[in-house]
């Protein structure tokens, strides 16, 4: 989850927000260009230095060295150090603070520096902050209560959901307080008429679709991060995933948000209707801010219906012009049944064979393509995929590949022991690459939109 710093007393627009400003630094150029007014105003009010280079910035890329292989948090070396930002003058969390956070949440108010070591380090291992509490709310009113209070004694927040994000947006940059939505993990509604689910930000993905498969629905995104990213860092951060080619993006399922802006005041776009027309669709704004106006607390989403069919494929081609060519075909001859299409490259296929200690089921080829189908009737998708394939492999756009049609096949637990594949012909383990290649440490497949666009 890619939520971002809230900081206090940043008044923009009334009770807009932006969060990020207390390292100095903007996570994009698109942020720097909407808030030029507030950083204007930013400056006056807090006598702000001008904006230092961005940690991803070309002049900083040279001090950006990852620890991926590091297995102990105190290598990592601290953010502020790595990039040279320096904290503005924030408040710092004093024992009154401790106190009238634990009368609000009792038992949930973590201070402990063994515990929250793992929540100021980065999934990469990365970057590393110095934060010294963490706060666990289970309601959107406990947040506001928090976020009122850190808006008048102007304490710095930095909103952390799964911790899953690959470029150290989740946490601290120095020792703002964590707010975890870990504990806001509940399912407020679901109807099964309309495929509408209501539910808390904290939402573990792979739990709400474990869920809604017992109703014959899914989630509408699927990431490599889902047994624990959440949902509300997923919109946060307008996360795209596999399903992107078949269902579109999170702009488009996401019906309401229930956001605590900065100042703790509430908002309540908790729309659950799919065809409304009426006012302003605030939503948008916060789907892919990554925190900077609000916490998202809650989340209306619509599901598709779980599919009664699902195949895979996976194919290796020579070029990629070939894997271009091979996308067109597929498109025009799987039409409505088709709902992923991904590819990588040699190299990471190598990566899945070092570290994950799995055996390619096609080799020999410089790319490599998978195929996902879903519809509601076997035969009919069998076909068309058989189809499509024949046309692929006759008219050399693809040299090798293999299927997998059984639901146990596609979707089987990761196991410890090295899996072997046959070559050509269905394959009996081609849903573990695919799960493997998605729990891979770094993006593996490039989002399906990308090929579309």
């Amino acid at each position: 989850m890619g939520v971002f710093l809230m900081v206090p007393r940043c008044a923009v627009r009334r009770r807009w927000a932006p969060l990020r400003w207390l390292t100095g630094f903007h996570r994009s150029t698109s942020v720097q260009q909407c808030s030029t007014n507030a950083l204007g105003l930013l400056q006056q009010r807090k006598q702000l230095p001008s904006v230092v280079p961005r940690p991803w910035d070309s002049r900083s890329r040279g001090r950006r060295a990852l620890h991926a292989g590091s297995s102990r948090l105190q290598e990592v070396m601290l953010t502020s150090e790595r990039y040279g930002v320096r904290r503005l003058p924030f408040s710092h969390v004093s024992e009154g603070d401790v106190a009238f956070f634990e009368q609000i949440m009792p038992g949930r108010v973590i201070t402990n520096a063994e515990e929250l070591k793992p929540f100021n380090v980065d999934w990469l291992k990365s970057v590393r902050g110095c934060s010294k509490l963490m706060l666990k709310p289970q309601t959107t009113a406990e947040v506001s209560q928090v976020l009122r209070y850190c808006y008048e004694r102007n304490l710095a927040v930095n909103p952390q959901g799964g911790n899953t994000g690959l470029v150290g947006g989740s946490v601290p940059v120095f020792d703002e307080i964590i707010l975890s939505t870990v504990l806001m993990n509940r399912i407020t509604s679901f109807d099964k008429v309309s495929g509408i689910l209501v539910c808390q930000a904290g939402c573990i993905l792979e739990k709400l679709n474990e869920y809604l498969e017992e109703q014959g629905f899914i989630m509408p995104l699927d990431l490599g991060a889902k047994g624990s990213c959440h949902i509300g860092g997923n919109v946060a951060t307008n996360a795209g995933g596999l399903r992107l080619l078949r269902y579109g993006s999170l702009r488009g399922t996401v019906l309401g948000l229930e956001v605590v802006l900065a100042d703790g005041s509430a908002l309540d776009c908790l729309a659950s209707l799919r065809k409304d027309n009426t006012g302003y669709d605030l939503k948008q704004l916060f789907i892919g801010s990554e925190g900077t106006l609000g916490v998202i607390t809650a989340v209306s989403i619509l599901c598709p219906q779980k599919p009664k069919a699902v195949n895979l494929a996976f194919l290796g081609c020579q070029s990629f012009a070939k894997v271009l060519e091979t996308f067109t075909t597929c498109r025009a001859m799987l039409g409505e049944i088709l709902s992923a299409y991904e590819f990588m490259d040699e190299r990471c296929m190598e990566l899945v064979e070092r570290h994950l200690k799995l055996t390619s089921p096609v080799r020999d080829s410089p790319f490599y393509v998978l195929i996902e189908t879903s519809g509601s009737n076997s035969t009919h998708d069998e076909e068309k995929l058989n189809n499509f394939l024949e046309q692929a492999m006759t008219s050399g756009l693809v040299t090798d590949g293999t299927v997998a049609t059984d639901e146990k096949k596609i979707k089987p637990q990761l196991q410890n022991q090295p899996l072997q594949f046959s070559r050509g012909g269905t394959s009996p383990g081609l849903g573990k690459l695919k799960t493997a290649l998605e729990r891979m440490p770094m993006p593996v497949f490039i989002p399906s939109g990308v090929l579309e666009a």
